[in-house]
């Protein structure tokens, strides 16, 4: 039996009811919630994790709010240009896989998976997404950026945990199985055909 990994990539996000993480130009200012709804968990997550990784959009979207980086963690960006060198971001121009392989051999905690729609697909057809946590905004956008990007794939995931909140957010916890098998490793019972009867 293979070993449990030690660190795992988590997927941490927020989505509208109808699966959109954004609207199509970028915007989440649907995403505020009422005052004094708390923080949904991130700040427990927070201290789970050591390390972000993020697409250059969603890096680029931080930048006009004012973030550079998260403070205190080691922050890689995946872009396919040359940006000039920024404090506390590594730029990464490399194959998924690859990049995962040598992040898990480090030492650390658990690593937050931020996006967007584009990275969280490329990382879930490398394999290499442990967990979704899903924050499901009780609110309709219409249209947008959905969590992954369109494509024919099917993955079973295996329900950890579900918490909802007074302000209608459900946090929804998932395990990722392998392509093809439930998150517990089992390959999914085929259903048995129905008897036919002959033709008279």
């Amino acid at each position: 039996m293979a070993a449990p990994l030690k660190r795992k990539i988590i997927a941490y996000i927020a989505v509208s009811a109808d699966g959109y993480i954004a609207r199509p130009d970028g915007d989440v200012k649907w995403l505020d919630r009422p005052k004094g709804s708390g923080d949904y968990g991130m700040a427990d997550f927070y201290k789970t994790i050591d390390t972000i990784i993020m697409g250059k959009k969603t890096y680029d979207l931080g930048l006009t709010w004012g973030q550079t980086s998260y403070p205190g963690k080691k922050n890689y960006v995946f872009t396919r240009s040359s940006p000039a060198p920024a404090k506390d971001i590594e730029f990464v121009n490399e194959n998924v896989g690859g990049f995962v392989e040598r992040v898990r051999k480090q030492k650390g905690k658990d690593i937050w998976l931020v996006g967007g729609a584009a990275l969280n697909g490329a990382f879930l057809d490398a394999g290499a997404i442990d967990e979704f946590i899903i924050h499901v905004i009780p609110v309709l956008i219409g249209d947008g950026i959905p969590l992954v990007p369109r494509r024919h794939r099917e993955l079973q995931l295996d329900l950890v945990s579900s918490r909802q909140y007074e302000d209608g957010v459900v946090r929804l916890h998932y395990r990722v199985g392998a392509p093809g098998r439930n998150a517990k490793g089992r390959a999914p019972r085929k259903k048995k055909a129905a008897r036919r009867r002959p033709p008279r």
